[in-house]
């Protein structure tokens, strides 16, 4: 590199080194025929099938919904056995205590606090027991005022 110059070039790490593909977007209720959203291709039975969206349809949310061609979808894959079991396998795992081993109908927290664990958390309380109360009549006898 002695007595070699190098001209230097500026650079922008952040700049797009492809240049951005863009896809139309449509206003609301305006998409052409032959597209649909996912939530449309899945009332009609189908998916995407592997196929990137080809445009947007404009949201009243924050962001836009992407457009499917309906031609290239494919028909939704049926559960199988071993899917629900595998499903269920996984659901079990999220929804089961690691100390208890109890399985409750909601997904457990996947990460507790630092402090906590099932060796430092306090010891369940004994269930209550009631205490026996003196036997009452009714109505209560009155006693004569002196």
């Amino acid at each position: 590199m002695a007595g070699q110059h190098v001209a230097l070039v500026d650079v922008d790490p952040h700049a797009p080194t492809e240049p951005e593909v863009t896809i139309p977007v449509f206003k609301r209720l305006c998409a052409p025929q032959g597209l649909a959203t996912k939530r449309q291709l899945r009332a009609r039975g189908l998916r995407p099938g592997g196929q990137g969206p080809v445009a947007e349809v404009e949201t009243r949310g924050p962001r836009n919904g992407l457009l499917y061609e309906i031609a290239k979808a494919r028909p939704v894959r049926p559960m199988t056995l071993a899917k629900e079991y595998a499903l269920d396998k996984a659901m079990a795992a999220r929804q089961t205590c690691g100390s208890c081993r109890r399985r409750y109908h909601f997904v457990l927290p996947t990460s507790l606090p630092a402090a906590w664990s099932a060796t430092t958390a306090p010891p369940p309380t004994p269930p209550l027991t009631p205490r026996p109360r003196p036997p009452t009549s009714w109505p209560p006898e009155r006693t004569p005022l002196d």
